[in-house]
This record gives C-alpha cells, sequence and structure tokens, in this order.
C-alpha cells in the first residue's frame, strides 16, 4: 500500500508509526493542512497523527473522508487520546503508535478489503473509467469527465455489463423510463454527446453494434471487434 501520512512530527511517518519500518508499505508524509490533502489522489489510505493536536486532527479526518479522492482514513491515537475519538471524525480505523508490526500488517490488510468491497458496490470499472452510482461522477484515470443526468445514466447502463449489447430500446427504458414517448434516435445523440466528453482518447469505448444498440469495451478490447462491430 502507499500510504498518506498527515503529521507534523519532526521524524514523519517512521516516528508516528515505527513499525512501519518493517513492512513493504510506501509512504508519503505530509504536514496536516488542507493543502496535503491533494496526495490523496495517488494514495491507498490516510493515516493522520492525531497524537498531538486532537482538535486539528479531527478536522483533518473529517475534511479526508468527504474529499473527491476519498481513501480509507486511519488516525494513530495515544492512549490517553482514545476518549476524544468519535465517529463523527469519519474515520475508517484507528492505531496505536507502538502497535507491532503484525497488528500493523493485520489493520492495513483489513482496511484495504473493506475499501476494495465498498468500492465495488458503489462503482463500476472498465478499464481507466470509473462510475460512481453514490456521487454520480465519472472518472478517466482519476480525471472527472461532466456530465449530463442522462448522459450519466446512459453510460452508467453501459458500465454495469461492459461486452453487453444494448438495444436502443432497452437503453430508452433503462434511461428514459417506460413511459417515454420520444424515439430511439435520442440514444444516439445521447451517445454522440458522450463520445465527445470522453475524449479522442476513450471516445471508442462505446461501440455502435450496426443494426442492434451499443456496448461499452475496455480500452484495448476494441481491436478484438467482431464484423458486426462499427
Amino acid at each position: 500500500m502507499h500510504l498518506l501520512v498527515l503529521t507534523d512530527r519532526p521524524g514523519g511517518s517512521k516516528s508516528l508509526l515505527p513499525s512501519l519500518e518493517y513492512l513493504d508499505h510506501t509512504t508519503q508524509d505530509a504536514r496536516i493542512e488542507a493543502s496535503s490533502l491533494l496526495g490523496m489522489r495517488n494514495c491507498d489510505a490516510v493515516v493522520i497523527d492525531a497524537t498531538q493536536d486532537l482538535r486539528q486532527a479531527a478536522g483533518a479526518s473529517r475534511s479526508a473522508s468527504l474529499h473527491e479522492w476519498a481513501k480509507p482514513v486511519i488516525v494513530v491515537m495515544s492512549e490517553s487520546g482514545l476518549a476524544a475519538l468519535k465517529a463523527t471524525w469519519g474515520f475508517d480505523e484507528w492505531l496505536l503508535p507502538n502497535t507491532t508490526p503484525a497488528e500493523l500488517e493485520t489493520r492495513l490488510r483489513l482496511v484495504a478489503e473493506r475499501a476494495a468491497a465498498a468500492d465495488s458496490g458503489r462503482a463500476a470499472s472498465v478499464g481507466d473509467l470509473v462510475v460512481d452510482r453514490v456521487s454520480y461522477q465519472v472518472r478517466l484515470r482519476g480525471q472527472p469527465r461532466a456530465l449530463t443526468y442522462k448522459e450519466f445514466e446512459l453510460l452508467k447502463a453501459l458500465a454495469n455489463a461492459p461486452n453487453r449489447v444494448f438495444t436502443r430500446e432497452l437503453l430508452l427504458q433503462e434511461v428514459w423510463g417506460y413511459d417515454y414517448f420520444g424515439g430511439s434516435r435520442t440514444v444516439d445523440v445521447h451517445v454522440r454527446r458522450l463520445r465527445a466528453k470522453l475524449g479522442p482518447e476513450y471516445e471508442q469505448m462505446i461501440v455502435t453494434v450496426r443494426g442492434v444498440g451499443y456496448k461499452l469495451v475496455p480500452l484495448g478490447q476494441r481491436e478484438r471487434r467482431g464484423p458486426e462491430d462499427e
């Protein structure tokens, strides 16, 4: 795992959690301040030092849990500060600074497993494309794409079943509802807009199946298309 460690200690993460020295994890140390949360984009979990300033740590924990690149949040507490720990901090796990390497490794593994299980339920991933059903965000290589509600719903329907061919009629039912009286041309128009917003590198992920409809394929599978694909 790659850990973003927010601490103001002179010794950084090695001083906060000495057991990290014996484990195969990488760390990035940063001060406990808002700008440091930008590092969440490339980490697997955030470790926050709550052994000194509890109020500052609580604010950092809440901000990290609500961040657009939110990752599991782990707070490191001293035994004397445990009574101040509250669920409102938004953390996923807590540790004592003197935790053993075996316990630290186990806690990190469990945090990663819980995060993976949660992500599988809230987001559909197709290659570099992530469609988050909860936050209504679409990201490509971590970069957000601004979509309208119908564009998001259309992409979500395709991403929920990669490589499955959806007829225009089925997409109309799933996205616009059974009581929609417009023609299937609406689907074609929204697909064109989606492709434009995905950009030149990724527009080919939405494949037109001639005479049928559309399917979403991971980038790189496009070369193995069948004769029915355009």
